[in-house]
């Protein structure tokens, strides 16, 4: 087997980083949105404030995961 096929090293140096840029742009996404929501319609507006929702959990899912990576 030659080099070529060997696999990366597992390098989470910059996981912490990647998280946090993220997280922002989740919140910008977040942000952007609600200001959908003010010219959308009844049914746009509820699929924007699931999805949301969604993006708020989400984040704090990636939160946790910087934590954890933060103590290793």
């Amino acid at each position: 087997m030659t080099d070529k096929y060997k696999p990366k090293p597992d390098d989470r140096s910059d996981n912490v980083g990647k998280l946090q840029d993220m997280v922002q742009d989740t919140i910008q996404n977040i942000e952007e949105a609600h200001d959908t929501m003010q010219h959308s319609s009844g049914q746009e507006k509820e699929q924007i404030k699931e999805k949301n929702k969604r993006r708020e959990e989400a984040i704090e899912g990636m939160r946790q995961e910087m934590k954890d990576e933060a103590k290793q």
